[in-house]
C-alpha cells in the first residue's frame, strides 16, 4: 500500500499543473501536512493528509472538502485535485477509511463505525484548522462516493456532497434482481484481502449471496450502508447532492442510483450519466488532467461552499451520454415528461421462422416456446470488465450476430425495421410469462439494435434469478434492464434475446433445466422501452 501511495503522489505532482477549466483563478499558497492522525471513538487511528490555504488574515475561515479513499486505494488518491482546490481557497482533508492505507481497524464498508470516523474527522477539522463550519463538503469516487453520501446523511455538518461512481443501494449492487454479481463481487472481496484489512464478515456476506443462504441477514447488513435508505435525511435538510455515474459500470449499475436520485424531493440535485466503466469517466482527473466530471465538481463546490455563480444550477438537472453518439441529452427533471413508454408485445416463434416477434398488439391465441440451459448461446454482454471498457472509450461495440444465436439455448424476438430513429433514455423492462422447469432458474435478457446484415449492437441487458420457483406453474417475472441512452437509427430493428447464462453473474444451479415462454390473452409478455418523444 505504501508503494501505491508513493506512485499516486508522484503522478499527482507531475500532472497537477495541467491547465483546467475551473471557474475561479488560483490565488492561494498553501501548506501540506501528510502526517495527520485522528483517533476515533473506539481507538482506531485514521490516517489523513491536509492542504490548508495561507492567509494574511488570522481570522479568515475557509470552506472544507473531505475526500475519503476509493476501495483498494488510500488518502493520497486525491492529491492533484486537493492542490487545485487548495489554490482556490479550500481546506482539503483526504483520509483513508478504517482498514485501508495507514489507518488501523477493519474495513467497515461504510457502516456505523465509518460514520463515527467521519464525525471525529469533522470534530478535528473544526478544532484544529481555520475551517468554516457552515461550508463543509464531501466528495469521492467509488467507496469514497458511498462514504461521502452516507456521511452527509449521518452528520448534518456536511452541507453538500458529490458522489462519483458510487452506489445507491449495496443490496442492489451485490444482488440486483436476486442475481449475484460474481465477477465484481470477487474483485471487491479479493482486493480487500490483498490491499486492506478485511472484516471477515464481508466475505461471509458475499458467500451468503453466492450460495443463497441467510440472504435476509446480508440484505439487512447492506441496508445500513445504502444511501437510498436515508433519503429522509437529505430531504429534511435539503442537502445538495451531485451524482456522477457511468452507464457501463458493472459494479454499481445506474438503476439504483437513478432510483435514489428520484427519491430526493428538493431541487438542489444533479445527475450525470456518463460513458464509462467503474471509475473510468473520472479517473484522469486524479492525475490533474482536464476532466469533465471534476470540472463539474469544482463548479459544484464553488457554488455551494463559496457562493460563486458558476452556472451549475442553471443547467438542466440530468444529463445522459448517448452510447452510440458523441452528443448528450439533457432533462430539466427526472422522471421526464419528455420520455414515454413504447411497448412491443412478444409473439411466439412460428414454424417458418426461428425468431419470435415484437408486435404492436398482443398475440391472441395460446402457444408456447421452450429453451434449455446452456453456456454459450451466442447472445452476450461481452467479456466482463473488458468489453464494457472498450465500448465506453473506443469505437468497439459489444455485438452479436443475431441469426447465429442458438435457438435451443435462447429465444429471440425481432421487430420490423424502424421507420424513424428511436431515442431510448431510461430503464427498459421485459414482462414475461414463463413456466420454469426447475425451482431455481435464471434468465438473461439482451436488447440489440440490428442492422440489415443481422449484426446486433448491444443496447443493454440484465439478468433475473428465481430461487424458489414452482416448477411447471405459470409465473410472471419482470426484468428491469440496465439504464441506457441509445439512438436506434431508422432502418435498423430491435432484437430481444433471452438465455440462461452470463459469466459475470452467479448461476443458481448447475442442474440442467428448461423454461417455457407462454402466450395467450391472459398472459401477455412485453418489452417496454422509454423513448424520447
Amino acid at each position: 500500500m505504501k508503494k501505491l501511495a508513493i506512485i499516486l503522489f508522484l503522478f499527482a505532482l507531475v500532472f497537477t499543473f495541467t491547465p483546467t477549466t475551473h471557474a475561479q483563478t488560483n490565488t492561494y499558497d498553501y501548506t501540506f501536512d501528510d502526517s495527520i492522525t485522528v483517533t476515533s471513538f473506539d481507538g482506531t487511528v485514521i490516517a489523513a493528509n491536509i492542504f490548508t490555504p495561507i492567509s494574511s488574515d488570522p481570522n479568515e475561515q475557509f470552506p472544507v472538502i473531505i475526500f475519503p479513499n476509493s476501495w483498494a486505494l488510500e488518502e493520497h488518491e486525491y492529491v492533484a485535485q486537493a492542490i487545485q482546490f487548495a489554490e482556490k481557497g479550500y481546506i482539503v482533508l483526504s483520509y483513508s477509511a478504517r482498514g485501508w492505507g495507514q489507518s488501523t481497524g477493519l474495513i467497515n464498508v461504510a457502516g456505523p463505525k465509518d460514520m463515527a470516523d467521519i464525525n471525529a474527522l469533522i470534530d478535528w477539522l473544526l478544532a484544529s484548522t481555520p475551517a468554516d463550519p457552515a461550508n463543509i463538503g464531501m466528495a469521492g469516487i467509488s467507496y469514497g462516493a458511498g462514504l461521502s453520501l452516507l456521511g452527509a446523511a449521518h452528520d448534518s455538518r456536511v452541507k453538500t456532497v458529490m458522489a462519483m461512481s458510487g452506489w445507491g443501494d449495496v443490496g442492489e449492487a451485490l444482488f440486483a434482481q436476486e442475481t449475484p454479481r460474481l465477477v465484481w463481487g470477487g474483485i471487491l472481496v479479493g482486493s480487500g484481502y490483498l490491499l486492506g484489512d478485511m472484516d471477515p464478515v464481508i466475505a461471509d456476506h458475499y458467500t451468503n449471496i453466492l450460495t443463497h443462504t441467510d440472504v435476509d441477514d446480508t440484505l439487512a447488513w447492506a441496508a445500513l450502508r445504502s444511501p437510498v435508505n436515508y433519503v429522509n435525511e437529505y430531504n429534511n435538510r435539503q442537502t445538495p447532492v451531485y451524482i456522477s455515474q457511468n452507464f457501463q459500470d458493472e459494479l454499481f449499475q445506474p438503476n439504483a442510483v437513478i432510483d435514489f436520485y428520484e427519491q430526493i424531493d428538493h431541487p438542489y440535485k444533479k445527475l450525470d450519466l456518463n460513458m464509462g466503466v467503474h471509475f473510468s469517466a473520472e479517473g484522469t482527473g486524479l492525475l490533474g488532467l482536464d476532466n469533465e466530471v471534476w470540472n463539474n465538481a469544482h463548479d459544484w463546490f464553488d457554488y455551494w461552499l463559496k457562493g460563486i455563480d458558476t452556472g451549475i444550477m442553471t443547467e438542466d438537472a440530468v444529463s445522459m451520454a448517448i452510447k452510440n453518439d458523441d452528443a448528450k441529452r439533457t432533462f430539466s427533471q427526472w422522471p421526464s415528461p419528455l420520455v414515454q413508454t413504447e411497448t412491443f408485445y412478444l409473439g411466439q416463434r412460428p414454424w417458418y421462422s426461428h425468431s419470435g416477434s415484437l408486435n404492436t398488439s398482443p398475440q391472441n391465441h395460446w402457444d408456447e416456446d421452450t429453451i434449455y440451459t446452456g453456456v454459450l448461446s451466442g447472445a452476450s454482454a461481452g467479456v466482463p470488465v473488458v468489453s464494457p471498457f472498450f465500448e465506453a472509450h473506443t469505437p468497439l461495440d459489444i455485438f452479436s450476430w443475431i441469426p447465429g444465436i442458438n435457438r435451443g439455448l435462447a429465444i429471440v424476438y425481432e421487430s420490423d425495421d424502424l421507420t424513424s430513429d428511436m431515442q431510448i433514455a431510461g430503464i427498459p423492462s421485459v414482462d414475461l410469462w414463463i413456466e420454469p422447469g426447475n425451482d431455481q432458474v435464471q434468465l438473461v435478457a439482451h436488447l440489440y439494435s440490428v442492422d440489415n446484415w443481422g449484426w446486433g449492437t448491444l443496447i443493454t441487458h440484465a439478468p433475473i434469478t428465481l430461487h424458489d420457483a414452482t416448477p411447471y406453474q405459470a409465473t410472471q417475472v419482470t426484468i428491469d434492464l440496465i439504464a441506457t441512452s441509445y439512438n436506434v437509427p431508422a432502418g435498423h430493428h430491435l432484437a430481444l434475446a433471452i438465455d440462461t447464462y452470463d459469466p459475470q453473474y452467479g448461476a443458481p444451479t448447475l442442474e440442467p433445466y428448461w423454461i417455457d415462454f407462454l402466450y395467450n390473452n391472459g398472459q401477455v409478455s412485453s418489452l417496454n422501452i422509454p423513448v424520447v418523444d
